[in-house]
């Protein structure tokens, strides 16, 4: 069984589309078989993005961006922001360059497994880990964020209370010696580390 936090180009194929307003955007996505939140965009992102504000950020690292959330809408929102967006799974970032294109904003989306294949240092790194590849992936990206940070910089994240958020504040406070709550909302939590 292929799920989306793997390569599964394999999948059958079966396309959708949908709108999502974001401030006062309204942004057109397509989305497939074999990608995470396949027909919407799930409620702990949303909320991810409502509670996130920039301020003298530059850029911006969306790590397993799915078919693009995160870094399409904040690069529309905030256009100034130099945006990378990274996923294990080919066919999600496949969609992400599609809906790049299809919004109008110029961000660079490659395969990376985590950090694998990141090199740059930023101001933001942003995540809805994938709860369903395990612990160990999900750890993997709230601890290797430290060493892809600039000083200052942070890392916001979006885990439901049931899938893990205590545990995951304990680890983000070894790893940054700080950890806020930014918002809670039907049982997601929006954490936030800054590294000092």
């Amino acid at each position: 069984m292929k799920h989306y936090f793997t390569d599964n180009t394999d999948l059958e194929s079966a396309p959708t589309q949908f709108v999502f307003h974001y401030r006062q955007y309204d942004f057109l996505f397509t989305s497939d078989n074999g990608v995470f939140s396949k027909n919407m965009i799930d409620y702990g992102s949303r909320v991810l993005l409502d509670s996130f504000s920039k301020t003298e950020e530059k850029s911006l690292l969306d790590v397993g961006c799915g078919y693009g959330t995160f870094g399409i809408c904040l690069k529309k929102v905030y256009p100034d922001l130099k945006v990378d967006m990274v996923d294990v799974n080919e066919r999600a970032l496949e969609l992400a360059k599609m809906n790049a294109q299809k919004n109008h904003v110029d961000v660079r989306i490659f395969q990376s497994s985590v950090y694998d294949q990141v090199e740059d240092i930023y101001d933001v790194i942003i995540s809805n880990p994938p709860v369903r590849a395990g612990k160990k992936v999900v750890t993997a990206i709230l601890t290797g964020a430290y060493d892809h940070l600039h000083p200052g910089g942070s890392l916001w994240i979006v885990l439901q209370k049931k899938q893990g958020a205590p545990s995951a504040k304990k680890k983000m406070m070894e790893v940054f010696g700080n950890c806020e709550i930014m918002n809670r909302d039907k049982g997601y939590y929006i954490l936030k580390s800054i590294k000092i």
